[in-house]
């Protein structure tokens, strides 16, 4: 399933992530991808209200990993931007997160790629200045049946 997006300003980015963080159920994990600057932070703050997560949400570029757990599962938040080895992964202990009681959001998850599971939900986020500079599109990807509530609603 592939649904497509185009948000106008930051707060729209946020609600999608909401949206998204209020059908994530434990054990999914969610790639994050898109160039610096296109709001994946501002999608992951919306994602974390959707899950019931009432800390501050910041990205973890030095510590790699936060974890929330406040909300109604925990999240395991990834910002794996500065890994240069997958083996770094593994001693952050991502199996835990990727496969436990929680749900994995991942930003520059191309990063690693090949640890991702099968059924990953994909989310790509991209600028297009030729529309405004607010202008984002998202695209989501989900194995069939993972999201069909999403789906449904934003027919």
């Amino acid at each position: 399933m592939q649904l497509t997006r185009n948000t106008a300003g930051p707060e729209e980015t946020y609600r999608i992530g909401k949206m998204l963080g209020q059908k994530a159920r434990p054990g999914q994990v969610y790639a994050l991808t898109g160039d610096l600057g296109v709001g994946k932070t501002i999608f992951t703050k919306g994602f974390a209200e959707g899950l019931g997560v009432t800390e501050p949400v910041t990205s973890p570029t030095f510590t790699i990993l936060q974890s929330y757990t406040d909300g109604r599962v925990p999240l395991y938040h990834f910002d794996v931007y500065r890994i240069e080895e997958t083996e770094e992964m593994d001693e952050i202990g991502y199996e835990d997160c990727f496969y436990g009681d929680g749900v994995a959001l991942v930003e520059w998850a191309e990063q690693i790629e090949e640890l991702l599971p099968e059924d990953t939900v994909r989310i790509v986020i991209r600028k297009d200045p030729a529309e405004g500079a607010d202008f984002r599109e998202i695209r989501i990807t989900a194995p069939d049946g993972v999201l069909p509530e999403l789906y449904k609603k934003a027919q």
